[in-house]
C-alpha cells in the first residue's frame, strides 16, 4: 500500500460483511460503514469503524465496498433516494471506485456499471467464495473484473479481505460469470453429496464414518470438510440460504441457455432444490426453515429415500 491510506467506505455488514470489516479493522483500516439495520453495525463502531446514517454519506469515498443480497439492493444503495448517488446526475461528489462483492447477474451488473460510469465512477466486480467462517480464518477467495486500474487501486484491500487470494479475470462482468459458475457447481456438489450420504446411511454406514472416508479421499475438499459437522449433526446454522442458491442456479441456467451450453446436471440440481421449497410447506414455520443453511436439503432428500435422520452427536473437525 502507499504511505497514504485511501478513504475506505463500506455498505453491508451482514453475515459476510461483518467479518470482512473486522479483517480491515485488524489491519488498522477504519472504514466508514452503513448497514440497513444500524444495530448490526454498532459492534464494529466500538472497534473504530464510523457508522453513517445513509449511503449518501459515503459519496466522497475513494474506494467504496458493497456487499448486498441482490442486484436490486445494489441499485437501491447506489441510486435510490438515500443512495450513494441519489439517483441524480451531476452530483457534486461520487466515489472513485465501487467494489461490489455481491453475487448478482451479469446483465444487472452491466446496467449498473453503465449508470455508475455516467457519474465518473468505476465498478469493480469482486464476488467471493466461502462463508463467514472462511472470512474469519483467512480462507476466503475472490475473483475480480473491471478496469485494470480499479483493480490495482483496490487489490491490497481485497487481499486483506480474501486471505486465500484474489484472481483478476479481465474487463467487464467476467467475475460475475465466474461466481455464477462457481455457485452452480456448489448446487450440483451439494445435491450429489446429499444423495451419496443417504446411500451410505441406508446401507448402515454412520454419516461421520462415511464423511471421514470422503474427506480423506481424493474427492475430499474444503467444502466437504466444512459441511461435515452439519451433515453429521444436522446443524443447519446458516452460511448460505437455499433461496440464494436457487437464485444462482437460475442465473447459471439462464446463462447456459443464452450461450447454448447444455447444463443437464445443473438443471437436475435446481429441480432437486425446488423440492426443498415444497417440503418447507410441511414445516411449522416455512420461512424460518428456508432461512437455514442450504445443506438442510439433506433432510428433504432423506424424505424421498425413506430415511429418518437423527443427529449423530459426534465431534467432527471442520465447520
Amino acid at each position: 500500500m502507499s504511505s497514504r491510506q485511501p478513504d475506505i467506505a463500506w455498505i453491508g455488514v451482514g453475515r459476510m460483511g461483518f467479518p470482512m470489516v473486522e479483517r480491515l479493522l485488524d489491519a488498522g483500516i477504519k472504514p466508514r460503514i452503513w448497514n440497513r439495520t444500524r444495530a448490526k453495525a454498532e459492534p464494529l463502531a466500538a472497534r473504530g469503524a464510523v457508522i453513517v446514517d445513509a449511503p449518501a454519506s459515503l459519496a466522497d469515498a475513494e474506494l467504496l465496498f458493497v456487499i448486498v443480497s441482490t442486484g436490486k439492493d445494489l441499485e437501491e444503495v447506489s441510486f435510490g433516494p438515500r443512495g450513494v448517488l441519489g439517483g441524480a446526475s451531476g452530483k457534486a461528489k461520487s466515489p472513485g471506485v465501487v467494489i461490489d462483492l455481491s453475487s448478482i447477474g451479469a446483465d444487472e451488473s452491466s446496467e449498473i456499471r453503465a449508470r455508475l460510469a455516467a457519474h465518473g465512477v468505476q465498478l469493480l466486480c469482486s464476488p467471493v467464495s466461502g462463508n463467514n467462517r472462511c472470512v474469519q480464518r483467512g480462507e476466503l477467495s475472490a475473483v475480480a473484473s473491471g478496469p485494470a486500474e480499479a483493480f490495482e487501486r483496490a487489490r491490497s484491500f481485497l487481499e486483506i479481505i480474501a486471505g486465500a487470494g484474489v484472481s483478476y479475470v479481465g474487463e467487464g462482468e467476467r467475475a460475475r460469470i465466474c461466481k455464477i459458475a462457481h455457485n452452480v457447481l456448489l448446487g450440483v456438489i451439494a445435491e450429489s453429496l446429499a444423495e451419496i450420504v443417504l446411500l451410505a446411511e441406508k446401507s448402515g454406514i454412520p454419516r461421520h464414518a462415511f464423511m471421514s472416508f470422503i474427506n480423506n479421499s481424493v474427492l475430499g475438499s474444503i467444502f466437504t470438510r466444512y459441511k461435515t459437522p452439519a451433515i453429521v449433526n444436522l446443524d443447519w446454522t446458516t452460511t448460505f440460504t437455499p433461496v440464494l442458491l436457487r437464485k444462482d442456479l437460475d442465473l447459471g441456467l439462464d446463462l447456459g441457455h443464452g450461450l447454448g451450453v447444455p447444463m443437464p446436471l445443473a438443471a437436475t440440481a435446481r429441480e432437486a432444490l425446488q423440492a426443498h421449497f415444497g417440503a418447507a410447506t410441511l414445516k411449522p414455520d416455512p420461512a424460518a426453515w428456508l432461512a437455514q443453511d442450504f445443506m438442510a436439503l439433506l433432510e428433504t432428500a432423506a424424505l424421498g429415500a425413506g430415511v429418518q435422520l437423527k443427529s449423530e452427536k459426534q465431534p467432527t473437525p471442520g465447520g
